[in-house]
């Protein structure tokens, strides 16, 4: 049975189907061993433009995207519905290393173009067989990175989420259209645990302020306001 789409994929632009991802990598990865097989280093640029259009003018400039959400989604229905943020930067990362690539060749030296290239379909053929996206991890990683250094989440202030001092609370910051927030808070409440989900669409002042990077991010939190333990993100 298809799931019903319940995120928009060009206006809904802070989470994303978790197959389109893939759906892109597939692409990427294929038509740079197309690039190598036939020799038509071009090609690389090509795809590295391609990305940057869809990175800075939105989905409905991305070819693949569009294939996949306008004859691939509709089919097999919505996957699961994730943080776009780890996979842009994916892409970013992408953008990088195909220009790279295509400037190596420009300049003579054809056997770092096409060893960057190489690495490109490697990493981009693996991401979409397995979903193990190695952009993606480069971000969960800063992020968290980033968390630890600002030590934003050591403790919070009760006042910003309408708390009592009145026992331990579990604090999630989520995004209504995130598969895995719901999947976390469902968890969690199963165990027993008292959450209160801070939507980060309606309060990115909160986000920002705590520095949550990903959604779900969730925190066990004391009367006092005391970060107990990172339950996510």
């Amino acid at each position: 049975m298809k799931r019903p789409r319940t995120a928009d994929p060009y206006r809904d632009l802070d989470v994303i189907d978790a197959r389109a991802p893939r759906f892109n990598q597939a692409t990427i990865g294929t038509l740079a061993l197309v690039s190598l097989a036939t020799g038509w280093w071009p090609l690389l640029a090509v795809l590295a433009a391609q990305l940057a259009v869809g990175l800075t003018l939105g989905r409905r400039w991305c070819l693949p995207c569009l294939v996949y959400f306008e004859l691939v989604q509709p089919r097999l229905g919505e996957g699961p519905v994730e943080d776009a943020r780890p996979p842009r930067f994916a892409n970013a990362i992408g953008i990088v290393a195909l220009g790279a690539a295509a400037l190596a060749h420009a300049l003579g030296l054809p056997a770092l173009g096409w060893a960057l290239a190489v690495l490109v379909a490697a990493l981009a053929l693996l991401a979409a067989a397995t979903g193990l996206c190695a952009g993606c991890e480069l971000y969960r990683l800063g992020a968290r990175a980033r968390g630890v250094r600002s030590h934003r989440l050591d403790r919070v202030e009760l006042a910003d989420f309408q708390l009592a001092p009145d026992g331990e609370v579990v604090l999630q910051f989520t995004h209504p259209l995130c598969s895995d927030c719901r999947a976390l808070e469902r968890r969690l409440r199963d165990e027993g645990r008292r959450v209160i989900t801070v939507d980060v669409s309606e309060r990115a002042d909160l986000a920002r302020k705590y520095g949550v990077a990903l959604v779900p991010t969730a925190v066990a939190v004391n009367g006092r306001g005391t970060v107990l333990a990172r339950l996510a993100g």
